[in-house]
């Protein structure tokens, strides 16, 4: 896995997303309740103060709880809530260490089938159907991880041409086309939600 992605919109973490599936899912888990950019430039942020070229699944599974909260907790901190999210990433490593020997990409590698490679990602700690969904798209529009039926299996978010989500994100045109959709999303939720009342 060696391709530029352009998440955080910042080289160097763009960079490291692109080399690494562990930094890759790591920030695919932190994108929740903070900005894009912020989620994907975590693994970056964390690998550094780790003093590290790379997350490693072994290392940060063994380390010590409360060490790795601090280390996330660090100004600026890695997340809006540093001290569950690194929980996360600790059950994140741990089920990879368990389930993977720590390899974060034999998650999807060989997988031949989308919704075998779905199913996979969904057993992973912190992923839900949408962000399984969402990181499935991931792999194929932009990482060439394309198991037969995959886009099926990310369902709307496997559409081509799309601007729903991080899958879609090449480049500042595509994040603002992206951004707006989910402005438009949320807008058409709280119109519902008024309707309702």
């Amino acid at each position: 896995m060696d391709v530029t992605l352009h998440l955080a919109q910042d080289p160097e973490a763009d960079a490291l997303l692109g080399r690494s599936p562990l930094a890759a899912l790591t920030g695919m888990l932190l994108d929740q309740q903070i900005p894009m950019e912020w989620a994907f430039k975590g693994p970056a942020t964390i690998a550094g103060r780790m003093d590290a070229e790379d997350l490693d699944a072994h290392e940060i599974a063994a380390m010590d709880p409360e060490a790795f909260a601090a280390l996330l907790s660090e100004k600026p901190a890695v997340h809006r809530y540093p001290g569950s999210m690194a929980k996360r990433i600790q059950q994140l490593c741990q089920y990879l260490v368990e389930h993977y020997d720590g390899d974060a990409e034999l998650v999807w590698k060989g997988v031949e089938d989308g919704q075998e490679l779905l199913k996979r990602l969904q057993e992973l700690p912190g992923f839900g159907k949408q962000k399984a969904q969402i990181f499935l798209a991931l792999l194929g529009k932009q990482l060439g991880v394309r198991p037969r039926g995959w886009r099926e299996a990310a369902g709307a978010y496997g559409e081509e041409k799309s601007f729903r989500s991080v899958a879609d994100i090449t480049g500042p045109e595509s994040l603002a086309k992206v951004r707006a959709h989910k402005q438009e999303m949320k807008a058409a939720a709280k119109a519902a939600k008024t309707a309702e009342k």
